[in-house]
């Protein structure tokens, strides 16, 4: 099964999300009641009505919380809303799994305050955060997503919309995102995007439960067969779009997913040799895998297309590599999605031939069968140490790993 968080046009926030859960079948009266038996870890917060409601939002129908609260504070320490999530996650015998996406959580919201405002951890005091609602927001979400058991499932997120124009609170205005947002996402591979809203669609707590939930960011959809969906209303209501956060629970082909760009420059006038070198310092600069293709171009000219795998976080120093290597004055680059079998990697001593080897393999398995590949280069020094062929001495180490896997 596959989850994916839709926030590429209201955003997110924990009530949002929290409703979102319920929209799409998590039982409300088990939240409700775990909700109102962790009031007592936060004093001077009362709730005083929950309840979860259909509610219209720009003609789509959605799952709202109503919330009604009685609270007595100016401002909180971070840690003590931590405690009072910890204490409440323990109290309610949640998953092992659902404890730990709480805690991370909070401990999320209260690093990128730390980190904003240059002070320690345990001197983090909140403001808007000081509220039950962060509380709510977070051990509610766990206890639907230990109800609806999708700590096991995989979960990928759209763009995030943000919003745009600027932001008031306690510390005053500022341009949208505002930094918490900022440092949540920071170094998270989740991907945000403005629009035209001039206002905050995207709240640090739902923020933070977000970059705790997934890290497999996707501008499109995979391949699902739909068995739920869910939406959940957010408070604010917009003349052009619908305030509701969008989850889709479906069964996919079993294929893994990613997203990776994909590096291309035509070069010529530049011998084999540099090629193979290229090849090799691209590799050790983190792709994923390069291609070098010959071709014509116009007027004739022969050409090297150089097409390199890569991630992310790898491409721009793989630009510059192509750049000095090669001289090349331009290299496109496009994003694409990808479905993957899935594998895993496995190693197996041997002894052959009186001798003995730790061997490397990948193991794949679609559709109830499974293949696996030997690393070339443990053969390679197998073959050599053997004397005999590289074909040959794959038939030997197959046969071996064949056996081991009955």
């Amino acid at each position: 099964m596959v989850l994916v968080i839709d926030p590429q046009i209201a955003g997110i926030s924990g009530d949002m999300l929290l409703s979102s859960l319920v929209d799409l079948g998590a039982n409300k009266n088990k939240i409700i009641d775990g909700i109102k038996s962790s009031e007592k870890f936060l004093p001077n917060s009362k709730i005083k009505k929950i309840d979860f409601e259909k509610i219209k939002k720009h003609g789509i129908e959605a799952t709202r919380l109503i919330l009604e609260l009685e609270e007595n504070f100016s401002d909180r320490k971070g840690l003590e809303i931590k405690n009072a999530i910890n204490e409440s996650t323990k109290s309610l015998q949640l998953s092992d799994k659902a404890k730990s996406f709480a805690e991370s959580s909070i401990d999320t919201l209260i690093l990128s305050e730390s980190k904003i405002h240059g002070t320690t951890i345990d001197s983090v005091h909140f403001h808007e955060a000081a509220s039950i609602d962060t509380l709510i927001d977070i051990v509610g979400v766990a206890i639907a997503l230990d109800d609806l058991q999708l700590f096991d499932e995989k979960i990928i997120c759209m763009p995030i919309c943000i919003g745009g124009g600027e932001v008031t609170f306690s510390h005053g205005t500022m341009s949208n995102p505002a930094s918490a947002i900022l440092e949540i996402f920071k170094n998270s591979f989740l991907k945000i995007k403005g629009s035209d809203a001039d206002t905050e669609l995207t709240t640090p707590t739902g923020a933070c439960m977000l970059v705790n939930l997934t890290n497999s960011s996707m501008n499109y959809y995979p391949g699902l067969k739909i068995n739920s969906v869910g939406y959940g209303a957010g408070e604010k209501n917009f003349d052009k779009f619908s305030n509701v956060l969008k989850l889709v629970r479906g069964i996919s082909n079993n294929l893994n997913s990613d997203t990776v760009q994909i590096l291309e420059t035509n070069v010529d006038d530049i011998s084999g040799e540099i090629l193979g070198n290229l090849i090799e310092k691209i590799m050790e600069k983190g792709a994923r895998d390069v291609s070098i293709y010959h071709g014509i171009t116009k007027k004739g000219r022969p050409t090297n297309l150089v097409s390199v795998i890569c991630d992310e976080q790898n491409m721009d120093e793989i630009i510059d590599t192509l750049i000095l290597e090669t001289g090349t004055l331009g290299i496109r680059v496009m994003q694409s999605n990808r479905f993957i079998v899935p594998r895993s990697e496995h190693t197996i001593t041997l002894n052959i031939d009186s001798q003995s080897f730790t061997i490397r393999y990948k193991k794949s398995s679609f559709k109830e069968k499974t293949d696996f590949k030997i690393e070339f280069d443990d053969l390679k020094v197998i073959s050599s140490k053997i004397k005999k062929s590289i074909k040959e001495t794959e038939s030997i180490i197959r046969r071996e790993i064949e056996k081991s896997d009955e």
